[in-house]
């Protein structure tokens, strides 16, 4: 199995000038991940919301790891995408899935 890690570099200058809009994108995301509740009744409904909180903020973290590195991990903004989305949060979904164009705003 081949696995294609797809990232984006983002010189300094360039992550130096967008730094505060990723910042702003990644917190809001994370608050609005952290306020989300499971979305039925049940303990496998609390242990399946409670993974995808998991999942979606591990990934915020490794983006962010990315972004000190001058990078955007494509498959792992893809992947906290997904996962976002399945905890209801297409807004959120849609603003990491676009992370790879900040500088082309």
């Amino acid at each position: 199995m081949i696995i294609e890690v797809m990232d984006k570099l983002i010189n300094p200058e360039l992550r130096h000038k967008y730094d505060q809009i990723f910042m702003q994108v990644i917190s809001s995301t994370q608050a609005e991940v952290q306020a989300t509740a499971p979305q039925g009744a049940g303990s496998i409904a609390v242990m399946f919301h409670r993974e995808q909180v998991s999942s979606a903020l591990q990934n915020l973290a490794s983006l962010i790891a990315g972004w000190n590195e001058g990078k955007i991990n494509s498959s792992t903004a893809d992947k906290c995408s997904s996962t976002l989305r399945a905890l209801g949060l297409e807004g959120a979904a849609e603003r990491i899935g676009a992370l790879h164009k900040i500088d082309e705003v």
